[in-house]
């Protein structure tokens, strides 16, 4: 065909001129195609002008055309430069090999010539290792600038893998985008295309990037900022400006072109799989450049990302200067006549019928799109009632699913034959049969055409279909992992800044590398206020306290758990009992199963990402199985009912006093817990009583033995619990007391202060002489820590006698030990060391090494008053080997 605007012959087809660039080819100003001849486009009613200089041409002078090339014009345009330069290339220059390094630099330039053309842009020229790109001429987008900005994150994000993959990590690329006007030769295809201050400004604003970073001016952000996000950099003083420049980091894309398709709410940063969208990205480019069809198939379980690899891959090809057909399905869960639901769906796309439409509107709109893209007559008879039959606008007998496929697959190749095609089928794990059936049949037949299939689905999909993929040449797996902690951060950090520490660290604990978990969590907290959307962030607006399961992840989850058969989801629900992590034995003897039958039923549910098996030997939770996602495991307690649950709490308990837990054992607490929930279930029920004393006695079994092992913060915790499950007043001042005694060692005095407080008072009430000089005891720690030393020694003097003249313990020596001490201190040295004599003598009689070595302690201090060094230091000597002979470190201090 003939260029309208300069006379220049073209191939048939062509869409732009290969001498002016003039588009050869009649679109409507919203990009419509329309025929020849045509005033007003039929798809929107846009007045349609003509190609340029269209009407110049046909009325041109007869003269024969010069076979010269035009020479070029000159013209003022509004373009956008794209500057890139490479950052820390000299210095891996100077360490490698000149070969190395042209091979390189080489590789570097045909990236640089492929991401900027795949763009729609033109690269100008090469300055040493800097490019420069122009979009905006010879033809004008209304979205030049967007497309400026797409690749040059694209180009920053691609050195950063190439360094990667040289072994060269610190080799980065900077890059600035401006938009504005400049001198634009028209016609000029080599260097000096274009020219004015602009290009020179753009190379200035590469130049105040960091590496790895793009930054815009204000008309560039404007014109873009509708789907990608951008950050301010700051007000920049140019070299060659006389005023300093806003500039600003263009972060990440969210939307098709124009903004088309952005999520309603702020999309998360997309961290932690560029790896496996660059993958996705070569195969794609791949498949377009070999014309061969190929398919990805995306594994992982709910919420890993998945969908938002795709969300991803999808704005990328929007992206693109080229036309690429789309097509997404997502299969059903549910419903009934949902085969090949997903593909029907994209029929639907192409052919623009929405849903619910009326059968003539929807049959008139798939003749369209059919006579579209398919040029000749008789396959058009052939496909158009079988993609009718498909979409539910016919009813007609198949005579077999090869006489289906062969059509349905005809319709894309002839789409592909136009441009390269792209069909995303997603939740393949409810895909229905056929349509597996219809995926391989398309990938293995469609040889020829650029057809690229990307599927998704979770790993019961594989647990199903363990043959998917088998003997394909062109099929690539990829499997996504649950995501790194610090990249957890970095992602919650993008989304939400300046959430506090432990709140972060909580929604980061529950979501255990799977993103949606976190994402799902910000936005419950956005539901109930505690955030607000501000800057392209979330930001806090009042104090959080707690962390509920989002409705929206129960829900994710339980349709999970509903996935699995009846002895799988049994086994779960049990194991969810047993905690975290659990033995097979155990979760065995619980469900009644047989064991060989548990360990099928265990590794079922391994190969479904439910749970893991800890295989590390050193591990000391070796050999035993664990649930992924602790939200699993809450969400599959709690859908049992309250009276399956005591049921199953008082099963394990049973178990664990028959496997010889006591409170010597460290199972006392896990004793406790079931207990606890088992009557936390059913409070009302006859036997609450005795379930509550069982979790009561179980609670202070644990608050001893974390308090024999230094633990006063747990054993406190334990004592606290016990209160909560106490039947009368000397149950509870008894609980009171040991709380208050260790809260006053783990070092909260308030706390104590409170629960020996309400432990005397507790005390008096019943008569209880000796409870409340326990109580005073403890409570006199308090006043010493508080400076009342006078008022502690007075109550200390008060409760040794009581205790001193009933049956005295440990405590009572330790009390003495105490009060000699504190009267030591206060400088009545004599009565301190009457005092200490006694409570020296109650160690020596009831072996309580503790108190002996701080009497010996203090006595020395009142011998070294009296002037009796040799004595003293060996009194010091022999409370240093007691302390270290009883591993009492602290005295021993």
């Amino acid at each position: 065909m003939d260029c309208p605007s300069c006379g220049a012959e073209n191939r048939a087809g062509a869409k732009f001129c290969k001498v002016c660039g003039t588009s050869l080819s009649l679109v409507c100003p919203n990009g419509h195609p329309v025929e020849a001849g045509a005033q007003f486009c039929d798809e929107c009613g846009a007045a349609v002008r003509p190609p340029a200089r269209a009407t110049q041409a046909a009325v041109a002078s007869s003269a024969p055309v010069s076979a010269a090339a035009p020479v070029p014009s000159g013209e003022r345009r509004l373009v956008s430069v794209l500057f890139a330069d490479l950052v820390g290339f000299t210095t891996l220059s100077e360490s490698r090999d000149v070969e190395e390094v042209r091979e390189l630099l080489s590789r570097y330039f045909d990236t640089c010539r492929r991401l900027i053309t795949r763009y729609g842009g033109t690269v100008e020229k090469f300055i040493g290792d800097a490019v420069m790109a122009v979009w905006g001429t010879p033809v004008a987008r209304e979205d030049d600038a967007e497309r400026a900005v797409r690749a040059a994150l694209e180009l920053v994000d691609a050195v950063s893998a190439m360094g990667s993959s040289v072994g060269a990590p610190d080799l980065r690329a900077r890059a600035g985008v401006l938009t504005g006007e400049a001198a634009v030769m028209i016609g000029g295809t080599t260097e000096g295309m274009v020219a004015g201050d602009l290009v020179n400004t753009a190379s200035r604003v590469q130049s105040a990037a960091q590496p790895g970073t793009v930054f815009v001016g204000e008309s560039t952000r404007r014109s873009s900022d509708a789907s990608i996000v951008y950050e301010q950099a700051g007000t920049h003083t140019l070299k060659g400006k006389a005023e300093p420049m806003e500039l600003w980091r263009a972060v990440r894309v969210i939307a098709g072109i124009g903004g088309n398709y952005k999520p309603t709410g702020l999309e998360p940063p997309f961290v932690g799989r560029d790896r496996e969208l660059r993958q996705v990205k070569d195969l794609f480019h791949s498949a377009i450049e070999d014309k061969k069809a190929h398919l990805v198939s995306v594994i992982g379980i709910a919420g890993i990302g998945k969908s938002r690899l795709a969300w991803e891959f999808f704005k990328y090809i929007d992206g693109q200067a080229d036309l690429i057909f789309w097509h997404r399905g997502r299969c059903l869960s549910y419903g009934e006549g949902v085969s090949y639901w997903a593909l029907a769906e994209m029929v639907r796309m192409r052919a623009e019928i929405v849903e619910g439409e009326d059968q003539m509107s929807a049959s008139a709109k798939l003749r369209t799109a059919v006579e579209q893209y398919v040029s000749d007559a008789d396959e058009r008879k052939w496909i158009e009632p079988r993609l009718a039959h498909l979409l539910g606008l016919e009813e007609r007998a198949a005579r077999d699913s090869e006489d289906l496929f062969a059509a349905w697959r005809v319709f894309f190749e002839r789409l592909a034959e136009e441009s390269p095609v792209v069909m995303v089928f997603e939740d393949m794990q409810w895909a229905d049969s056929g349509l597996i059936e219809f995926i391989e049949y398309l990938t293995n037949w469609s040889r020829s055409y650029p057809i690229f299939v990307v599927t998704s689905g979770r790993p019961e999909f594989i647990e199903r279909h363990p043959e998917w993929g088998a003997a394909k040449r062109a099929f690539t797996s990829l499997y996504l992992e649950p995501l790194p902690r610090d990249v957890m951060q970095e992602m919650l950090d993008g989304l939400v800044p300046g959430l506090g520490d432990e709140v972060r660290s909580k929604i980061l604990d529950r979501a255990e590398g799977v993103p949606l978990y976190a994402v799902e969590t910000v936005r419950m907290l956005l539901d109930k206020g505690l955030l607000q959307a501000q800057d392209n962030a979330y930001r806090v607006t009042g104090p959080i306290e707690t962390l509920e399961v989002p409705e929206t992840l129960h829900a994710l989850i339980a349709a999970r758990l509903d996935g699995l058969n009846e002895d799988e989801r049994r086994t779960i629900q049990d194991a969810s009992v047993l905690g975290k992590t659990f033995t097979a034995e155990s979760v065995a003897a619980l469900t009644g199963i047989e064991q060989a039958g548990m360990d099928a039923i265990l590794g079922a549910l391994v190969r479904k990402e439910v749970l893991a098996l800890q295989t590390d030997f050193r591990s000391p939770e070796s050999g035993q199985y664990g649930f992924l996602q602790d939200l699993v495991r809450r969400v599959a307690y709690e859908t049992m009912s309250k009276k399956e649950r005591k049921a199953r709490h008082l099963a394990a308990a049973q178990l664990l006093e028959e496997a010889g837990g006591t409170d010597d054992d460290e199972s006392v607490e896990v004793l406790a817990s079931h207990y606890v929930e088992a009557y936390n279930a059913a409070p009302d029920a006859p036997d609450a009583a005795e379930i509550r004393g069982r979790a009561r006695a179980a609670l202070v079994g644990a608050g001893k033995r974390a308090a024999s092992l230094a633990s006063a913060v747990e054993a406190r915790r334990y004592y606290e619990q016990a209160l909560e499950l106490a039947e009368d007043d000397g149950e509870g001042a008894a609980l009171h007391e040991q709380a208050g005694q260790m809260a006053w060692i783990g070092g909260d005095i308030p706390g104590s202060k409170e629960h020996v407080e309400t432990a005397r008072e507790m005390y008096e009430k019943l008569g209880d002489d000796r409870g409340v000089a326990r109580a005073s005891s403890i409570y006199a720690d308090v006043l010493r820590a508080g400076g009342r030393l006078e008022d502690a020694i007075t109550i200390m003097k008060e409760a040794f006698e009581v205790l001193e003249n009933e049956q005295p313990d440990e405590s009572t020596g330790m009390l003495a030990a105490q009060l000699g001490r504190s009267l030591y201190f206060t400088g009545r040295v004599a009565e301190s060391a009457e005092i200490l004599e006694r409570a020296l003598s109650m160690a020596e009689k009831m072996l309580l090494p503790s108190v002996l070595a701080q009497g010996l302690n203090t006595k020395s201090l009142v011998l070294m008053s009296q002037t009796r060094p040799q004595e003293a230091i060996l009194l010091l000597n022999h409370a240093l080997q007691i302390a270290l002979d009883n591993d009492l470190g602290e005295a021993a201090l």
